[in-house]
């Protein structure tokens, strides 16, 4: 298999890779990020209960013993890298279409890499959908609607308390 090459493009091959053996273990894979922090490259699968129970650490640690010879295998990563399976959490960001039709409903917050119209560079409500790259979420002020990539992220308030 050829080396990936760009972080999009090594996600792309790892979420193939480890998807149908996380799903098989009766979790579902949330997302899949390669990140460079320091000198340090990471591999972070991220996994949650389809049921909606809270993830453990023997789980995280079973995915992480099913998927780390697979991806030794196929070996498409070219430089050294830590692999951590852990869960989304409670503030998890929404990165996937799949996140926003999952979470419809629930509280966000939204913080923008510039002043929207209104001059605002956060923004909390609750998500009532995202169509092509445009979201909306209904705001104590009334509906809003912005593009994906207007947002540094837009990630799941769940838990009144921690935000």
């Amino acid at each position: 298999m050829a080396k990936a090459t760009g972080g999009k493009n090594t996600v792309k091959v790892v979420e193939a890779l480890v998807r149908p053996v996380i799903e098989g273990m009766g979790v579902s894979l949330w997302d899949v990020r390669f990140e460079k922090e320091g000198p340090d490259w990471y591999l972070r699968v991220l996994i949650d209960r389809k049921d909606g129970e809270p993830m453990d650490t023997d789980t995280c640690a079973d995915v992480s013993h099913a998927i780390d010879p697979i991806i030794d295998e196929a070996d498409p990563i070219d430089q050294s890298y830590y692999l951590e399976v852990g869960s989304p959490g409670l503030g998890r960001r929404l990165t996937r279409e799949e996140h926003y039709e999952a979470l419809k409903g629930q509280k966000v917050a939204v913080h923008f890499i510039r002043p929207d119209a209104a001059g605002r560079r956060d923004l909390e409500g609750i998500l009532t959908g995202r169509e092509g790259s445009a979201v909306t979420i209904e705001t104590a002020e009334g509906p809003a609607t912005f593009e994906v990539a207007a947002a540094s992220y837009v990630k799941l308030c769940d838990d009144e308390d921690l935000f």
